[in-house]
């Protein structure tokens, strides 16, 4: 008995269908032992009281050795299993450890949170027999030569996983209500577990991005790696290789002429996302972890996912015609200034002389004039009156 063309085509359309879905699905986990690294890991406390205290906890074996890594957990006042809170991991980059000032800011906005050494260090940055790999670009790079797990990235991001595992463990965190924020290096870590810990219900990455491969400052480092080690670098330890399986709520939060992180790969990077996201990119922001942790919109961005905060603005849509550009927005909060920012230079990121002027607000609608068309990148930031900034995406006119 012959089938209809209708039923054919019927069942070729659900076998297609059925196929993308469990394509779909599936979660590209890298080099990591997702199932693994969501068990809580073993905890060792060093201090038990007080708001912020100190611990060790079980980390990935390095070099046939087992590792434990440093950090210090903060509790705010009355958490307890009956009063769940929210928490944050607080990742950290080069040149960092565990902030326990990082940690107190958390824990006075409300939040129980970690902060871990990522280094192979224990408390006032002295190395530990069994810290794991240090943070040094031979440990991010050159080691990979030796095998995957003896690149720090590998060690970092299953570090970070943990935390969050760690965590969901604790009787006065609420494992519903977990988030993530890093900077630089930390950043770029942020960014992976965003695209691999669906746990996750925020994070905000600073500074750091994906596609370093095609703009950064380590450009001499994959080069010094040669194409096949590069590549397996990119296909593991990139975020552009996760970040498309991102879906929680992100903010990005960056500078115009960071050395290390350059706006075309931070575009690229907020741009794979699957989940809503925002932008805070400031004027020349300085580099560094005071610098990194200080933007106020970072805690309202959170608060507005956690805790019902009111969130930031949000930006519509974006339009040019000729040298006029508008913006059209939405706010809770009133806005209170808007400005636009533009460069005409087209060397380095790091180099280019931003240049900012005041937009008009009318309703909800801002209005700017560029001063030229051919070779200009711009963008808008509007200011509510919490003095918290987001911004529009940054757009380039190669040809008028």
């Amino acid at each position: 008995m012959k089938s209809s063309p209708c039923k054919v085509f019927l069942t070729l359309l659900f076998l297609a269908l059925t196929n993308n879905l469990s394509h779909s699905v599936e979660r590209y986990s890298g080099p990591w032992d997702l199932t693994d690294l969501s068990k809580a890991p073993t905890i060792e406390w060093i201090e038990q009281t007080g708001s912020i205290r100190s611990l060790y906890y079980s980390g990935e074996d390095y070099q046939g050795k087992k590792t434990r890594v440093f950090a210090y957990y903060g509790v705010p006042k009355g958490a307890d299993a009956e009063h769940k809170k929210p928490a944050m991991v607080l990742v950290h980059g080069g040149g960092g450890s565990a902030f326990k000032e990082w940690v107190e800011i958390w824990v006075k906005r409300g939040y129980v949170a970690i902060a871990m050494d990522l280094a192979g260090k224990g408390s006032e940055r002295k190395v530990l027999a069994d810290g794991g790999p240090d943070q040094s670009h031979k440990e991010k790079f050159t080691d990979l030569a030796g095998g995957i797990k003896n690149a720090w990235t590998y060690h970092a991001v299953a570090n970070i996983i943990r935390a969050v595992s760690l965590l969901q463990n604790q009787s006065e965190v609420d494992a519903q209500r977990i988030g993530m924020t890093g900077i630089s290096w930390g950043g770029y870590l942020t960014s992976l577990a965003s695209g691999l810990d669906d746990r996750l219900k925020v994070t905000v990455p600073v500074y750091g991005c994906g596609f370093l491969h095609q703009n950064s400052t380590w450009l001499k480092d994959f080069k010094a790696l040669g194409p096949d080690l590069a590549q397996q670098w990119v296909k593991n330890f990139d975020p552009s290789s996760y970040l498309q399986q991102a879906t929680m709520p992100m903010l990005f939060v960056n500078g115009t002429n960071d050395f290390a992180y350059p706006l075309d790969s931070y575009q690229k990077s907020y741009r794979s996302v699957k989940g809503p996201h925002a932008l805070c990119i400031t004027v020349r922001m300085p580099h560094g972890h005071p610098p990194g942790w200080k933007p106020k919109e970072i805690g309202l961005f959170v608060d507005s996912i956690l805790t019902g905060g009111q969130p930031l603005a949000s930006i519509d849509q974006v339009k040019r015609n000729g040298k006029q550009v508008t913006l059209n927005f939405h706010s809770e909060v009133p806005i209170k200034s808007a400005s636009l920012h533009y460069t005409t230079d087209t060397g380095p990121w790091k180099e280019r002389l931003w240049k900012s002027e005041a937009a008009q607000i009318k309703d909800n609608t801002i209005t700017a004039t560029l001063p030229a068309l051919k070779n200009t990148t711009w963008f808008f930031t509007l200011t509510d009156q919490r003095d918290a900034t987001i911004s529009s995406e940054h757009q380039t006119i190669e040809k008028p």
